[in-house]
């Protein structure tokens, strides 16, 4: 799901056409997702895709695709393989008006020409940071509801986590940032929170 914007000040708008957009590994734009996006963080993601849009030599936003997270892909497809979530977009704000419309455009077209076992992509707005789809109705995505309330947690540094983390594995253990978690969550530390359903987009390819 998911943009995150970084308020840059006194910087001229960039134009959307003279932005970048490659494939590039996950470890090209971790850090500069995790500083700019509201979740700063990519853990747990299961990644199968990154994009990084650059104007001339920096990094100005990042793309990450990837399955997931549960087995929600039953209601969009026949094989996990078919569908993949835009699980994170994330552009500065500098990038000036229609950047993220085309972005969007770029790497769908890029995964049309490329993962051809994909058939749909989908997508979530968070109403808890302020996004109701509004960049994925200007992508030609479909809006096909709203997901039910579900559980959170938010720690002493006002980071909330979906209930699902507190779950993720990796080859049947959990992983260290896990661990990290349930122990705050034994000592007392997180905070349990209701979190509103997402909107739910989706992208016939």
């Amino acid at each position: 799901m998911a943009y995150g914007y970084y308020a840059g000040e006194g910087v001229k708008p960039m134009k959307a056409r003279d932005l970048v957009i490659t494939p590039c590994a996950a470890t090209a734009v971790r850090d500069f997702i995790e500083s700019n996006h509201y979740s700063k963080s990519i853990n747990g993601v299961k990644i199968t895709q990154c994009f990084k849009v650059t104007h001339g030599y920096e990094i100005v936003g990042a793309v990450l695709f990837g399955q997931l997270s549960t087995t929600a892909w039953k209601k969009f497809g026949q094989s996990e393989s078919e569908v993949l979530e835009l699980r994170r977009l994330v552009l500065l704000d500098e990038c000036g008006m229609n950047s993220e419309s085309r972005v969007i455009g770029w790497c769908i077209r890029w995964l049309k020409k490329n993962t051809p076992s994909v058939r749909t992509i989908v997508s979530y707005a968070d109403p808890m940071h302020g996004h109701t789809g509004v960049i994925y109705k200007a992508s030609n995505f479909t809006m096909i509801g709203k997901t039910p309330n579900d559980k959170g947690y938010r720690d002493e540094t006002g980071k909330v986590y979906h209930s699902r983390a507190m779950r993720t594995k990796y080859k049947g253990e959990y992983k260290p940032f896990v661990k990290r978690l349930r122990a705050k969550l034994e000592a007392g530390v997180l905070e349990s929170i209701t979190l509103e359903g997402k909107y739910c987009y989706v992208y016939k390819l």
